[in-house]
């Protein structure tokens, strides 16, 4: 592999050089450099941003596949396509007796480089179908765990009675859901969202029951249509009523109609770009933290969406976290980690992808209950491994401090696995969505592109313009239908469960399939992003004259509309 030459300029503490992949400028600051030293690792020569996007391109969450297990022949869901060159094994089989990972063992060659020798062991090795444990009934599942009746959802974990959510914890009965970070109940298109129960689209909410169409609310029950709203009870449109007043005004709408609830989607969506007010982050219970969605969190630096995190940086969708860096959907007990993606209860680990419950492993592929392992793929309950290989301790040692030489002359060691050699292609990622790009950007790239992504079209067997407008027209009968997504075209069906949903929450039967209602909920959820901007609020009475003159680091960019205060003009407005 080529050695790359970057341009590089060092100023006391900070490092500044070029991104080999943006080329942009990046710096790297004393902080992390103290951490590159106490794992033993280069600094990156990709920026964060684009480490990031490198991580995205190895996560397959939510395109699942049909495909035969290569042991026993089942067929089985998997979020690796038929056409993928790989092994897979269902689930059953993977974590059986039927098979030993160290009989895939070879010896490494000093002769080529690491990232094309362990993308031949991907590709002999088998992998689990669906990284999916300790679940009842849940087959439709992916980075998840410990559920029970979970349908369709994904990074879920603890849930009972959940379809088609994403991020959802220690909550059941929900549908349409995604980052409900602990103990939603009976929930409907409710997004980034903690202990609520029997509300229907809502975004920010905390401690809310009842509410519809509603943003920004804590502590409230039984409102509708309203924002920054605290403690409150019966307001409507954010005007408050007493309780027979509120009921009499909520029978004027036919909230059994899907005609009247797109009507009523619409209101919400305006109701939160022009006539709320926006914090310029999400930041609670946090000592020196800079990023969003940031919980009881301390010294923990442009990161996104993290609960319970100390002394870490560049980090996204994480849980748990002490002393570490760049990483993706990693958590419940993690620390002295780097560049993972997709692990959890991991110590001491750095570069892997998929490993759950390990210990000083580095530059693996879906291992799980093992310690002390380097290039290793799919090994469970493995000790003292290189390339699937046993070693004793000492030659595990000596072997593992020779490959690292050999990386770092060829420029590998450091970095993430590239995403040509990830099993699953870019349009199959959460990069398609984050970072989305054309089939011909990404294979100028050398990356991969799927072109049988799983999907009918022309199937379906009852117009959607036949629909009932309500749910108690709606027949057991369509439990044997197709329809098709007014969005997407694609076509979907539904399960008994689903329609028992429906009719209990007195929802309209859906009209877009499941893959376009995440897209919508995942464009109103803020970017992993920061702006530098001012605050907008010039009201006399927040203690300044005219404009407030304080300046942040938002996530709202300077084109929306939004109206994004500083945190002591929001509090002297919401509280």
């Amino acid at each position: 592999m080529e050695n790359m030459k970057t341009e590089i300029k060092t100023h006391s503490n900070t490092l500044v050089q070029a991104c080999k992949n943006c080329k942009k400028d990046f710096t790297t600051e004393g902080e992390d450099f103290n951490f590159y030293e106490k794992i033993r690792v280069p600094p990156p020569t990709w920026c964060p941003e684009c480490r990031q996007l490198r991580r995205y391109a190895w996560r397959n969450e939510r395109t699942l596949y049909r495909r035969n297990c290569d042991l026993c022949g089942k067929n089985t869901v998997t979020i690796y396509s038929s056409n993928k060159p790989h092994k897979v094994y269902c689930n059953e089989c993977w974590w059986g007796d039927g098979w030993d990972a160290s009989s895939y063992g070879r010896d490494f060659d000093f002769s080529r480089p690491f990232f094309e020798q362990f993308a031949e062991l991907q590709l002999d090795v088998p992998r689990m179908a669906l990284l999916n444990k300790n679940s009842v009934n849940s087959d439709y599942t992916n980075h998840s765990g410990d559920n029970k009746n979970v349908y369709l959802s994904f990074s879920s974990f603890f849930d009972e009675n959940v379809m088609y959510s994403t991020w959802v914890f220690h909550s059941r009965d929900c549908t349409d859901c995604t980052f409900i970070y602990e103990k939603g109940e009976r929930l409907y298109e409710i997004i980034d969202s903690r202990t609520c129960y029997q509300c229907q689209y809502g975004l920010f909410l905390k401690d809310c029951s009842n509410c519809l169409y509603c943003y920004d609310c804590r502590g409230c029950n039984n409102c509708f249509m309203s924002s920054n709203l605290r403690n409150k009870s019966y307001v409507f449109k954010n005007k408050q009523y007493t309780r027979e007043e509120y009921l009499k005004k909520m029978k004027d709408y036919e909230l059994l109609s899907f005609v009247i609830r797109e009507g009523l989607n619409k209101e919400w969506k305006d109701l939160m770009e022009q006539h709320s007010i926006h914090r310029y982050v999400i930041s609670e219970r946090n000592i020196n933290s800079i990023g969003n969605l940031l919980y009881d969190c301390k010294n923990v630096i442009q990161s996104f969406e993290i609960y319970n995190g100390e002394d870490a940086r560049y980090l996204y969708s994480c849980r748990e976290i002490k002393d570490s860096m760049d990483l993706y959907h990693v958590g419940m007990n993690v620390e002295l980690c780097y560049e993972l993606q997709g692990c959890t209860r991991t110590s001491n680990c750095q570069f892997c992808h998929l490993c759950y419950d390990n210990m000083n492993v580095m530059y693996s592929d879906t291992c799980q209950n093992s310690q002390n392992l380097f290039g290793c793929v799919s090994v469970k309950k493995g000790e003292y491994m290189i390339f699937n290989k046993k070693y004793s301790k000492a030659d595990y040692e000596a072997l593992k401090e020779k490959i690292i030489e050999h990386m770092k002359k060829t420029g590998e060691y450091g970095e993430f696995f590239p995403p040509q050699n990830a099993p699953v292609y870019y349009n199959e990622t959460q990069g398609a969505l984050y970072e989305p790009m054309s089939k011909i950007e990404v294979l100028t790239k050398g990356w991969h592109w799927e072109e049988n992504v799983p999907g009918t079209f022309g199937k379906e067997t009852i117009p959607s313009a036949l629909i009932p407008d309500k749910i108690e027209d709606v027949p057991d009968s369509y439990l044997s239908e197709i329809f098709s997504c007014t969005t997407c075209s694609k076509n979907y069906n539904i399960t008994h469960n689903e329609l028992l949903f429906y009719r209990k929450e007195n929802l309209p039967f859906p009209r877009r399939c499941p893959n376009c209602r995440y897209k919508t909920r995942f464009d109103l959820r803020p970017p992993r992003r920061l702006w530098h901007r001012a605050c907008m609020c010039d009201r006399n009475d927040h203690g300044h004259a005219g404009q407030c003159d304080n300046e942040f680091e938002t996530t709202h960019s300077p084109d929306r509309l939004e109206k994004v205060y500083c945190e002591s003009c929001y509090n002297k407005e919401v509280y």
